[in-house]
């Protein structure tokens, strides 16, 4: 046998090994801060372009599709019409799903939540979201979002990735890639999923797309290995695996100067960051030094491992950490029949913990440069899907406009963004896109959307792609 074949099942041997011992896939090939100094890890170089309001994002994406007017979308003359049909004038024509494309009927339901003012701002929340009408002063509403697209898959990848096709780089992909990380022991990017039903979730909505794979989110579970295959095996010690790693290392850089491969060298990163992680993680995940009161503001399930509430506070806790980029996903808001229930289910677990976020970055003195966004793929229709009656009715998906919110990181607090129509169905003032929502993201993080860019097969890509404008009325 051969020196180089001797040396080539060795290297199999190691990557086979590592594998396991290291989470090759669930890390994905993160950038190492050795390469680019000791305060994190390095972005683009000329980037941010300009002093950002904000340092870094927590995406509190709510998978499924809110219903915008029992929350944050107030239509009360609706109920002086439920039941009735919606007008052909307001529907004009704009296509359905396969769910409701058979209906012969289109009655109109009212929402049978009240909404109030709050604050001094007098922003109009859902009696659903009394703790989110708490902070109405810190939030901007935006009533007027719209989406091309109609089915969860498509909408859900068009607002992560700007284009409704699988396979272009996630928003937090984008931001590692331009911006780095502030911390060290921690990758750029980190995704949180929470709730037990609902439509799926893949990986490639945090996905790298064409950008290096060093970008992509690392999703972290709950329990005693967030992160798979981050643990070493029993009896090999922290000590083995630096040794091991040293090992490895000298042999991928044998082969990446034989080749030239610049994702030979991520994958000498990623070990590197998980070594660091192995070390870091387990001091993320145990919560016993918050303090009761801080348990008490996210809510009862703040001590359960893998809930939104649990997840919100985790999210704080990165983000002390110089993670760049966090997104949670919180499945279970498609909610085409038996909506007022179901509805009220899904607040419950969410409403409180997303304020908290909110108030405990701003006691901390964060909430001014992390930007907190709060919302879904699409709205629902007011046209009923299924029984109605006073209490009982279901909402198909709507693209035409839906609500969200956002706060901190250069956003004005106290602020209502756009209008819908009396029936919450077409946008009567100030459109904003998906395109629009990311220019403005990138924006408050410094950065021009029109210049990150990345060349793939001979073009120059983008996150708003060929399109996107800040929402300057949104600023503070």
């Amino acid at each position: 046998m051969t020196r180089d074949m001797n040396l080539e099942l060795t290297r199999r041997h190691f990557f086979s090994r590592s594998a396991h011992g290291l989470g090759v896939a669930a890390l994905g090939g993160l950038l190492s801060n050795d390469m680019h100094g000791a305060t994190g890890q390095s972005g683009l170089p000329g980037i941010p372009h300009f002093a950002p309001k904000a340092k870094r994002v927590i995406y509190l994406f709510q998978s499924g599709g809110p219903s915008q007017m029992d929350l944050l979308d107030p239509k009360p003359g609706v109920g002086d019409v439920h039941g009735e049909e919606l007008p052909a004038s307001i529907r004009n024509g704009q296509r359905l799903t396969g769910m409701t494309a058979a209906q012969t009927s289109f009655p109109l339901a009212a929402s049978k939540f009240q909404f109030a003012r709050h604050g001094q701002s007098g922003q109009q929340v859902s009696e659903l979201l009394p703790h989110i009408a708490g902070i109405s002063d810190d939030i901007a509403i935006v009533r007027s979002m719209f989406t091309e697209q109609i089915n969860h898959d498509p909408a859900i990848t068009f607002l992560q990735t700007g284009h409704q096709l699988a396979g272009r780089p996630s928003m937090g992909s984008w931001l590692s890639y331009g911006l780095g990380s502030e911390g060290e022991d921690f990758p750029a990017f980190v995704v949180m999923v929470s709730g037990n039903s609902g439509q799926p979730l893949y990986s490639r909505l945090w996905g790298s797309g064409f950008l290096p794979t060093r970008h992509q989110g690392v999703k972290f579970r709950a329990g005693r290995e967030p992160v798979l295959y981050l643990n070493n095996p029993e009896g090999f010690s922290r000590d083995d695996r630096r040794h091991y790693l040293d090992d490895l290392a000298s042999m991928n850089k044998l082969r990446q100067a034989e080749y030239g491969d610049p994702e030979i060298g991520a994958r000498i990163d990623q070990y590197e960051m998980a070594f660091r992680m192995q070390a870091s993680v387990p001091e993320l995940s145990d919560l016993s030094a918050e303090p009761d009161h801080v348990f008490d503001m996210y809510g009862p399930d703040a001590r359960k491992p893998g809930t939104y509430a649990s997840n919100c506070l985790l999210a704080r806790r990165l983000v002390e950490r110089g993670v760049r980029s966090v997104q949670l996903f919180h499945r279970g808001w498609d909610h085409h029949n038996g909506l007022p229930k179901r509805l009220a289910e899904k607040c419950k677990q969410t409403d409180q913990a997303s304020a908290a976020l909110v108030k405990d970055l701003k006691q901390r003195g964060m909430l001014d440069d992390t930007l907190v966004i709060w919302g879904g793929e699409f709205g629902r229709t007011v046209y009923c899907q299924g029984e109605l009656t006073k209490e009982i009715y279901g909402r198909d998906h709507h693209p035409r406009c839906f609500s969200m919110w956002m706060a901190g990181g250069g956003i004005k607090g106290g602020v209502s963004y756009g209008s819908t129509d009396d029936f919450s169905y077409n946008i009567s003032e100030n459109p904003v896109s998906v395109h629009d929502l990311h220019a403005t993201l990138m924006h408050l993080l410094g950065v021009d959307h029109k210049k990150l860019t990345f060349k793939y097969q001979g073009r120059h890509f983008r996150l708003t792609d060929v399109h996107g404008t800040v929402v300057k009325e949104l600023l503070a």
